[in-house]
């Protein structure tokens, strides 16, 4: 329990360290376009091999495909009514929200499991969060929020996703294949439409036409890191 704890605070810590660096200063929107970018290409990498690969290998192909429908029809629904309510950067945030739960629910698993620490799940799940929340917190500060409050929803956001590892840890004698697979599928659907619907949009708008490299590197380098167990 302790070590789903540790490894799941240290994989959530990016989404407070992106945060801070969001509110420190005002950042350029083209370097803002290509961090995002580059989340994004991370992003892809880890729906497809730590996230929709993963779940076919462990369960029924059928599940994976619930779980995805189930995710993107969630953060559609989910992100249509914080946009009524207005205020930049909440997708982002969403999306971090949505994805963070069951990806290090499937992290506390394979601990729970003795497959011990997934390297290629924990720094995808690092290094895609970073690009989300200094995005989010960009946007939230250029809107007007206030930085107190920004600091405070990524905190929670990074404690309940650290929570999230601890409760895979203790229900993974429970899990069978097919949830778990479901459970990866919902994290993929939410990731793609927030993908498409706001951070490539926005990544492409801010960071001109480079951003397509960028998205390619992000994508290189988390396929390359999801090999390393």
């Amino acid at each position: 329990m302790t070590a789903a704890l540790g490894w799941g605070a240290l994989a959530a810590s990016s989404l407070v360290i992106g945060a801070l660096v969001g509110v420190l200063r005002a950042w350029p929107d083209r370097l803002v376009g290509l961090v995002l970018a580059f989340g994004a290409g991370a992003l892809i990498s880890a729906v497809s091999f730590d996230l929709a690969q993963e779940g076919a290998q462990v369960g029924d192909p059928g599940f994976l495909a619930l779980g995805l429908g189930a995710g993107a029809l969630t953060y559609f629904t989910l992100d249509r009514l914080l946009e009524r309510r207005g205020g930049g950067g909440t997708a982002l945030a969403l999306g971090a929200f949505l994805d963070g739960i069951p990806e290090q629910a499937v992290l506390g698993i394979g601990i729970a499991a003795g497959e011990g620490v997934g390297v290629g799940l924990l720094v995808a799940i690092f290094v895609s969060n970073l690009p989300e929340a200094i995005g989010s917190a960009t946007e939230m500060r250029a809107a007007g929020t206030r930085v107190s409050a920004i600091r405070r929803l990524w905190l929670a956001v990074a404690a309940i996703c650290t929570v999230a590892t601890v409760a895979g840890y203790g229900i993974a004698d429970s899990v069978s294949g097919n949830l778990n697979a479901a459970v990866d599928g919902f994290a993929a659907g939410a990731l793609l439409v927030m993908l498409i619907d706001s951070m490539i949009p926005e990544a492409v708008r801010k960071g001109g036409d480079v951003s397509g490299l960028a998205t390619a590197l992000g994508f290189a380098v988390a396929a390359g890191l999801s090999g390393i167990s």
